[in-house]
Formats: structure tokens, C-alpha cells, sequence
């Protein structure tokens, strides 16, 4: 198997839950040693209840991680992470501001100690401006960055979406952006630097042009379901079997196939759904037609039929019905791994797919603590007393 494209780049993981330490894993599944710090005793959030414990989302997200205990609540284990730090090329933590002040993790502090490191910080709303001492989550980015206001159907409430889709957009931008920093460091010895990136700006990025309609136009974009008023058809439909099937035949040419697929090309040239603008104008009328169209078949067939015309289709995915699919399989987008606790288990790949250099899945998430003495001796050249005494006291 040839190099990993990040070997030899060495990660430490000082966060939970879930941008910061996907950021890490990202870079872990390319071959980087990730090295994650965790809560003596408890471990981190994605262990699931017990304390300790490895549950299949552990699995998934701390692959091709090591496991330290650490109390970074105490005295002792912040020095033990300060005298951490400068062995790594790169650190992740996603802390509020007050807290790694208090922890002597600031970006000022960690700079002096570790100058040719790279420091990410993952925080709620970044590490200036009047809210950057606030907490937040998916949920809350999600609402702040303005993608839940706009989610849902016009005549309801707003909802977020079903996966926590900022805090993995947020852990691409933070890979995307420890590769750039360790590309400058290291082709023109500009040396570390810090990345300050707030959880609510991967979700704001995704805004398309929302932010400039507004500027030029006063117009602000709000809820409009499935549908999507310039780009007719395009919206999902309920099949004979009850499953929904979503459709996009937005461009003319497109809708021209649709027409003859419904065994009605007659509706290509028809002034009323001739052209985009057309179609716009009376777009209830033309998904009724193909509502009725499409419940006379299975969400298979319509999807089979639209695929082989050259039209975007599909079927709305459960898992269930992921993991089953043969081009998920064929593709290997779901991988099978060998697994301590729950034997032969179903994950995603290492994504993207690269030609020259894939990612790789070395190993699922480690017991609590497993690398203790492999990291502290290893790395800082701690003796055997040393840890027992650390161990005593509940700093590791």
C-alpha cells in the first residue's frame, strides 16, 4: 500500500463533539496520527451514556485515532498539554474563548509555546466579535447562520435539518483549512499560524445568493418547501408504493424528456410550460400533472424511467435503504470494518475518493485511555511512577 498522504503529520485532538474532532478524523483517515484527549473516567460525548463505553458512533468518528485521558480541568494536566503541544504539527480544540484562557490554551499562549504549530479553533461564533464568548451547537449555528429559517414548507414553522449538516460541513472547511496552513508552513517556512473558524460560518457560506439578493434587491429569502420557484419543475412527488421520489427537469431540454416520458410531449411546446419563465408562471398546474403522473407507478420505476431519459431522479433515502443499494456498495461509499465490540460494522468510507492516495480506515475508535502510556512516555518521556502517581490523582 503506498504512503498515506498525511503521514508523518501529527494531530492533537482537544475537543468533542462534533466539528473539531471530525476535523480530525478527516486528517486522520489520510494517514495522520491523531492523538485525541479525553475526561478521565468518562470519556468523550459520542461514547454514548455509559461512561467509558464504545458505541458504533465512537467507532465511525474516532477511527484512526490514539486515546489519552486527561483532566484539563486541573492545574497539572494543563501544564501536561502545554508541554504537549509543541511535539504536534497540528492542534484542534473547540472550547469557548473565557474557558482556554483560563486554560492557558489561547491562541496567544499556544503561539509562544508551539510557533511552527498549527492552532484550529472550532468555536460557536468565533474567536472575536460581541458573541464570541457564547456556546453553540448545530442547532444553534444552524439558526444563527439563517439555513433554518429558510428550511421547511412556507406554511409552517422552520425546521433544522435531519443531520447536524454545519458541524460536517464546518469539519470539511477545518480539514480543507489545516491542509492549506501546513502547505504554506511547510513550501515557504512561513511557519504556524491560527485558524479562527466559527461553527455558523460553514452553514452561512452554503447561503448561495441570499446575501446579495438582499443587498440589491431589500428581498429577503424565506420558506418555500420542496419547490423551487425559478427552477420549474424540480420539487418531489409521491409514487404508487407511497415512497417519495424527488425530480429535477428544471432546464428545457430536460422538461422535454419529462414530457415524452409521461406520454405527454404535446406539454414540451405548450406556451404555458415551454420555457423556464413559463413554467414559473403556472407551476401548480404542471406539478399536478406530474403528481398524477407519478403516482401511477413505484418510486423505482419513475426513477428508472426518468434515469434512463437522462433526467435527474431519485428515491428519498432511509439508511435502511442506503445500505442496501448497490451503488453505494460498488462505489464503496460504505465500507465494512472488523470491529472489537460489534464484530463486522457498516461505516462511511474515507471520502473523498482519490486515485493516487486513498484514505484508509486503520483502526475504529480506541478504548479510553488506550494509548496512555505509549503517548506520555513516548512523547514526553514521562517514567512509569510518574503516570501512576497522574493516575492516582485522576490528572490522566
Amino acid at each position: 500500500m503506498s504512503t498515506l498522504p498525511l503521514a508523518g503529520i501529527r494531530v492533537l485532538d482537544l475537543s468533542t463533539v462534533l466539528a473539531a474532532p471530525v476535523t480530525a478524523t478527516f486528517l486522520g483517515d489520510f494517514g495522520a496520527e491523531i492523538v485525541k484527549v479525553e475526561d478521565p473516567g468518562r470519556g468523550d460525548f459520542t461514547r454514548g451514556t455509559t461512561p467509558g463505553a464504545r458505541s458504533p458512533y465512537w467507532a465511525q468518528e474516532a477511527r484512526n485515532k490514539k486515546s489519552v485521558t486527561l483532566d484539563l480541568r486541573t492545574e497539572a494536566g494543563q501544564q501536561i498539554v502545554r508541554r504537549l503541544v509543541p511535539h504536534f504539527d497540528v492542534v484542534i480544540t473547540n472550547y469557548r474563548p473565557p474557558t482556554l484562557k483560563s486554560w492557558g490554551l489561547d491562541p496567544d499562549t499556544l503561539r509562544e509555546l508551539a510557533p511552527d504549530t498549527v492552532l484550529v479553533y472550532v468555536t460557536g461564533y468565533g474567536l472575536t466579535g460581541p458573541y464570541s464568548d457564547r456556546g453553540s451547537f448545530d442547532r444553534i449555528a444552524s439558526a444563527f447562520a439563517g439555513l433554518t429559517y429558510v428550511t421547511g414548507d412556507e406554511d409552517r414553522p422552520p425546521v433544522r435539518s435531519g443531520y447536524s449538516t454545519i458541524d460536517y460541513m464546518a469539519a470539511y472547511l477545518g480539514a480543507f483549512s489545516v491542509v492549506t496552513a501546513l502547505y504554506h508552513r511547510d513550501t515557504t517556512g512561513g511557519g504556524g499560524q491560527v485558524i479562527d473558524l466559527a461553527l455558523y460560518e460553514a452553514g452561512f457560506r452554503a447561503s448561495e445568493d441570499a446575501l446579495a439578493a438582499y443587498a440589491t434587491t431589500g428581498k429577503v429569502r424565506e420558506r418555500l418547501g420542496n419547490r423551487n420557484p425559478q427552477i420549474v419543475p424540480a420539487s418531489d412527488f409521491t409514487a404508487s408504493d407511497e415512497r417519495r421520489v424527488s425530480i429535477h427537469a428544471g432546464t428545457d431540454a430536460l422538461f422535454g424528456r419529462l414530457a415524452v416520458v409521461m406520454g405527454r410531449p404535446e406539454l414540451a411546446v405548450d406556451p404555458a410550460y415551454a420555457t423556464r419563465a413559463a413554467r414559473a408562471e403556472h407551476a401548480d398546474a404542471l406539478y399536478a400533472l406530474i403528481a398524477d403522473w407519478a403516482c401511477g407507478h413505484s418510486a423505482d420505476e419513475v426513477t428508472k424511467l426518468l434515469s434512463d431519459a437522462g433526467i435527474p431522479a431519485s428515491p428519498l433515502m432511509s439508511v435502511a435503504d442506503i445500505a442496501a443499494d448497490a451503488h453505494y456498495r460498488e462505489r464503496g461509499t460504505l465500507v465494512t470494518v472488523d470491529d472489537p465490540d460489534f464484530g463486522q460494522l457498516l461505516m462511511v468510507a474515507p471520502l473523498p475518493k482519490m486515485s493516487k492516495t486513498p484514505g484508509s480506515i486503520r483502526s475504529t475508535g480506541p478504548a479510553l485511555g488506550e494509548h496512555n502510556t505509549e503517548v506520555y512516555q513516548d512523547v514526553l518521556g514521562l517514567g512509569e511512577d510518574e503516570l501512576a502517581e497522574l493516575c492516582a490523582r485522576g490528572v490522566i
